[in-house]
């Protein structure tokens, strides 16, 4: 599979990422053995980013994704990790994590954008991972704590980055603006967007991504099946859109752009992970992957060469931007 580079930093990334939140547990109980499999099937396609956090599980995602990478040679997998949640004793349990993963609530999240935090966020996931070093830690979340974020938390990433203990640095939310802020005024190497470069939401044009370009930075695209609605042939009702049940306009705005994707010879689904590569920002896309089946469905789909008609019958339909940059055959598909 091909590799991208994190701008200005060693550390190079396939263009498929594995999230590993769903290994944690989320909205359901994932069996150990599949989630083994999962990773298994995705080394196997030649998927060498992995992403993971504190938060997904209680730790249970990162424990699991370090079993499963330890033994295999460590230059050739790129890991990420998050900071700004951390994992302390809960004083009042009631049975199960009430922030959507099926998990017991032995432990609660703590937000802390500290240095001191970061220190021990970053030195606990080691512990969890079993690993020797997380190649790219992100801040995760911070909307509420933008000084705190800027101010301590990045600037300890940075000195860390500096002594190259991480390969690169950034932050991780569902918004872009602050995202925007991150790359113009702290010395973060990339930011994760989640949801805001998708067939269906283009607003990270108005912020994060001119920025990216503008200051030589790199962003990581996830959640573009947004939460759901883009991640079958045709949307329903009933399916979701970040994290809640899709609106009857938008289903109908998925479904009018999954009918042009049959018109050129290709899927919504496929053509919802190449989307966001045809900015010149964007280095990776990272999916949620809970089975060996849906990491081979996805491989697959990315494998997919996208007309370069697509892009431009969804913008004369109105139904994609007519800002987005688009790309033709002979950039993508993609090499492997």
């Amino acid at each position: 599979m091909h590799h991208r580079k994190i701008s200005h930093t060693p550390v190079g990334v396939t263009e498929l990422g594995f999230g590993a939140a769903v290994i944690g547990n989320l909205y359901r109980v994932t069996a150990p053995q599949a989630a083994a499999a999962a990773i298994d099937a995705a080394w196997d396609a030649g998927i060498r980013c992995f992403d993971t956090a504190p938060h997904y599980g209680l730790g249970l995602s990162e424990r699991r994704l370090g079993a499963a990478l330890r033994d295999r040679p460590r230059h050739e997998y790129v890991v990420s990790s998050k900071v700004g949640r951390l994992l302390v004793p809960n004083e009042d349990p009631r049975g199960v994590d009430d922030e959507g993963f099926v998990v017991r609530d032995d432990l609660r999240r703590q937000w802390d954008f500290s240095r001191d935090g970061v220190l021990r966020s970053l030195e606990e996931t080691l512990e969890r991972t079993g690993l020797d070093r997380i190649d790219i830690v992100y801040l995760h979340d911070p909307d509420d704590h933008w000084q705190q974020a800027a101010d301590e938390a990045m600037p300890a990433l940075a000195e860390l980055r500096d002594q190259g203990v991480i390969g690169a640095i950034g932050a991780g939310m569902n918004q872009s603006a602050m995202l925007a802020r991150f790359l113009r005024e702290t010395a973060a190497d990339v930011v994760m967007l989640a949801g805001r470069y998708t067939l269906l939401d283009q607003s990270a044009l108005d912020d994060v991504l001119p920025a990216a370009q503008a200051h030589g930075k790199s962003v990581v695209a996830v959640g573009v099946f947004n939460s759901g609605l883009l991640s079958e042939d045709r949307p329903a009702e009933g399916m979701k859109y970040d994290y809640q049940d899709a609106p009857t306009d938008l289903v109908r705005r998925a479904l009018a752009i999954a009918e042009v994707c049959e018109r050129h010879g290709t899927t919504l689904p496929a053509a919802a992970i190449a989307f966001p590569f045809a900015h010149p920002a964007v280095v990776n896309v990272t999916l949620g992957m809970r089975t060996a089946e849906q990491v081979r469905r996805n491989v697959e789909l990315h494998a997919r060469p996208i007309p370069g008609g697509l892009w431009d019958e969804l913008r004369a339909q109105g139904l994609i931007r007519t800002d987005v940059p688009t790309t033709n055959e002979e950039r993508y598909p993609r090499r492997s």
